[in-house]
């Protein structure tokens, strides 16, 4: 694994050549598009374990005009299609600049409403919100991953909810374990190896 790879999509890297592609997403009646680009997470296809937590998620959801913060959004995949299927306003954060400026673009482009801050994780978020989703960063390591999904308790709601996922063999029964240590956290669907998961803070 080399250096290029570890840094492609929770560091900033201006020296990247920008090669922006679109992809395509279908949830029921609605159809998205979505600018994606080097250095950025998943940037050719639509990631399999976002769009399982995004379909899990409104299987589940059925409120409207919610209080959505996306962490670690890339390009907004997540965010996007859980603010539009729910009439939703959605909070984006990333780290990485070029995903934040796809992610504004993806707004427009989807015509939802929502907005991008650039934080570190929960650096600048302020607010509190009624859902927290996210695909944690693996390969920024568990230290990251951790502080994404103990620290959300402090940026909801009361019962707030977050949902996330990760692969089974990337730590998701030893996060399951950690969260389930302040929070009501269950496996809300698992599917080639990613768990979906649900967590309720008290």
């Amino acid at each position: 694994m080399n250096g290029d790879f570890l840094e492609h999509y929770f560091t900033n890297n201006e020296n990247l050549q920008s090669e922006i592609r679109t992809l395509a997403y279908h949830y029921k009646d609605e159809e998205f598009l979505f600018l994606s680009d080097n250095g950025i997470f998943s940037k050719d296809k639509l990631d399999f374990g976002s769009r399982l937590l995004i379909e899990t998620f409104l299987e589940n959801e059925k409120r409207t005009n919610l209080d959505l913060l996306d962490v670690g959004c890339g390009y907004g995949f997540i965010g996007i299609t859980v603010s539009k299927i729910l009439d939703s306003f959605v909070t984006m954060c990333d780290i990485n600049k070029r995903a934040l400026h796809l992610a504004n673009r993806n707004i427009e482009k989807n015509k939802i409403r929502g907005e991008t801050i650039l934080s570190n994780i929960y650096e600048n978020i302020t607010k509190k919100y009624d859902v927290i989703l996210t695909n944690p960063p693996i390969r920024a390591g568990k230290v990251v991953v951790s502080k994404i999904l103990m620290d959300a308790k402090n940026h909801l709601k009361p019962k707030g909810t977050l949902w996330f996922v990760i692969r089974k063999d990337q730590g998701a029964k030893s996060m399951l374990a950690l969260v389930s240590k302040i929070a009501k956290c269950e496996i809300i669907e698992k599917s080639k190896g990613f768990y979906i998961m649900r967590a309720e803070f008290s």
